[in-house]
Parts: structure tokens; C-alpha cells; sequence
């Protein structure tokens, strides 16, 4: 692909490639070409689901609800109150934050993969004007884009039955974009290092099934041993937790400086690194 220096795509008109400085195709490159390109792949991804969409939003919505109600109804009768509130009110914030993980998650990991290296619509993409890095910033926001579906649907079911305060609640939606996010730009970088589906199990149960239950989603971080509590403090679900549940129980947020900066990180950082683990890949 790289020694080629014309690129016929049907229905358009034969082009020359752009090269960069290092004399590779100008599409080749690992960061975006500019600030809007992604909103085509975003665009296409929104097409496609859009067929199936209520099957998604069913399957998306299903675990974490069966955990909202299974749980928050069943042993929140042994439980009783938590921190204050009642202990389905105390999970619905937990689970709009671990909903918006797995959202995002799932989608940069299976959907992503599937793009990528199953159906090769990134390498039909990368004959147009779009860089790689249009990619992937496109499916990063588009994973981060279905997750606050997730999250944002569960959060109004919990204010609707009187589990969340509003219009405080609102304050969380930002949140939860900037976690959606975080959550997908990392788990772009297994993505890009996967050779198949079954490698996702790794992270799924190495990384996601720790966050779950460490993370403050079913019970309060000052419950867990000392060394756990500082383990948690480097999970993003733990900031994610932390910024959204005070702000759907109208409370004031702690420490919000700090856990907006740790969220900012996991989404700007992995960016970065998987944007350069897939140069690697596409163009092998």
C-alpha cells in the first residue's frame, strides 16, 4: 500500500497521496489531520448502528439494570442505608459509571477490532483524505458517544423511581462523556494489540472485573484494606464514581480538580500511545 503513488477509488476521481516530512503516505499518519475529520468516521459508525440500534441500547442497558435492581432491591434489604441514602440509591450512581466502562469499552475492543482487522472498513477509509488518526479519534468518541447513551439512560431511570436528585444530576453528564472517553481510549490500546477476539478476555478479566469491585460501584472505598484503597486511587472508575455520585445526590464533590485530571489522562494518554501501536500495525 505505502509504495503506491495513486489510489483509484470508485466513483471518484484518481488522486496522488500527500507524503509527510519521513516520506510516509500523509493517511499513514498516527495523529489526526485536523479537528474535524473524525466526525465522517463517526458519522459512519452512527449509520451502521442505527439499523440495529434498539437491539444495542436493549443489550447495552440489560447487565447493568439487572444489577441496579438485583441487587439494590435485594440486598439493600440487609444492607439498609449507606453513607446516608438508601443502598440502590448509593448503586444507581455506581452503576452509571461502571455501565459507561463497559459501554465504552466493549465498543473500542470488539466493534473496533472488528473494523479494523475483520471487515477492513479503516483500511477502505484510509484511501480518502482521512488520516489514521482520524480512525481512530473517530472511534474513540464514537465508543465514548454510545456509552453515555448507557450511562445517561440508566441515570434517568434512577431519577425517575427517586434515586438521584435533579437537576443536580445533570452536572454528571459531562462526566460521564470525559469518562466515556477515558475508558475508550484505553481500551483502544488492547485493540491495537489484540490478534483476536479471544484476547479481550485478558483485559476483561484482568482490568475491567478488578475496576468493578474496587472501584467503589457496590460498596464505599473506606472499606477496603489501606493497600486496596491506593490501588483504587489509579483506577479511572474510581474518579469516574467519585465525581458521579455525589453529583446525582446533590452533594458537594471532593477533591473534583484531582479526579477530572485522572480522567483527562486516561483519555488524552492512551489516545497517544494506541494511535501509534496502530501506525505500527496498519502499516506492517
Amino acid at each position: 500500500m505505502d509504495s503506491l503513488d495513486q489510489t483509484r477509488v470508485p466513483g471518484t476521481r484518481t488522486r496522488s497521496k500527500t507524503h509527510d516530512h519521513a516520506g510516509a503516505p500523509r493517511h499513514a499518519s498516527a495523529m489526526p489531520a485536523n479537528a474535524t475529520h473524525w466526525i465522517s468516521v463517526w458519522r459512519r459508525n452512527y449509520l451502521v448502528w442505527k439499523k440495529l440500534a434498539v437491539a444495542s441500547m436493549f443489550g447495552n442497558l440489560a447487565d447493568p439494570m439487572i444489577y441496579l435492581f438485583g441487587l439494590g432491591l435485594g440486598l439493600g434489604l440487609m444492607v439498609g442505608r449507606v453513607d446516608g441514602v438508601s443502598y440502590i440509591a448509593f448503586l444507581a450512581a455506581g452503576t452509571v459509571a461502571s455501565s459507561v466502562m463497559m459501554s465504552a469499552s466493549f465498543e473500542s475492543m470488539y466493534s473496533g477490532f472488528s473494523r479494523m482487522h475483520v471487515q477492513r472498513t479503516w483500511e477502505a477509509i484510509m484511501h480518502t483524505p482521512l488520516t489514521l488518526g482520524d480512525i481512530v479519534l473517530g472511534e474513540v468518541i464514537w465508543a465514548a458517544s454510545k456509552s453515555v447513551l448507557s450511562g445517561v439512560a440508566i441515570m434517568l431511570v434512577a431519577g425517575v423511581l427517586g434515586y438521584a436528585s435533579f437537576p443536580s444530576m445533570l452536572y454528571a453528564l459531562p462526566v460521564i462523556v470525559l469518562a466515556g472517553l477515558a475508558f475508550a481510549s484505553t481500551a483502544m490500546i488492547v485493540t491495537a494489540i489484540a490478534p483476536s477476539y479471544d484476547f479481550f478476555m485478558f483485559y476483561q478479566t484482568l482490568a475491567l472485573t478488578p475496576m468493578l469491585l474496587l472501584s467503589g460501584v457496590f460498596f464505599p472505598i473506606t472499606q477496603l484494606p489501606a493497600l486496596a484503597q491506593h490501588v483504587a486511587l489509579l483506577l479511572p472508575l474510581s474518579h469516574a464514581v467519585e465525581l458521579i455520585r455525589p453529583l446525582m445526590l446533590d452533594r458537594p464533590v471532593d477533591h473534583l480538580a484531582v479526579h477530572v485530571g485522572v480522567l483527562l489522562a486516561y483519555a488524552v494518554v492512551p489516545f497517544f500511545i494506541c494511535a501509534v501501536l496502530f501506525r505500527r500495525r496498519m502499516m506492517k
